[in-house]
């Protein structure tokens, strides 16, 4: 399985690919649930290897790192969800 970093490059190099409407799912701590934002609404700190910025509806950037991304989307259809680890 890919990695959601090389996923996510993916998405932001190859042109090809990146055309397609992308939705990232993340796990947010303080509400307790699934979180989907438009990929349109990511970006990438050159600093930090280890986490994405979000802009919420509100204006508000929150730091989310990379191993809360739990599912991505590609034009409605799941394309990479996080294995669920053995409790």
């Amino acid at each position: 399985m890919i990695t959601i970093r090389a996923l996510l490059n993916r998405i932001r190099w190859d042109q090809a690919y990146g055309r397609g409407e992308f939705a990232i799912g993340y796990y947010d701590r303080l509400e307790g649930r699934i979180i989907v934002v438009s990929f349109a609404e990511v970006w990438f700190d050159p600093d930090d290897r280890f986490a994405m910025q979000v802009t919420t509806a509100d204006g508000q950037v929150h730091s989310v790192p990379l191993h809360r991304v739990c599912r991505v989307n590609r034009n409605g259809a799941l394309i990479w969800e996080r294995q669920r680890r053995p409790v």
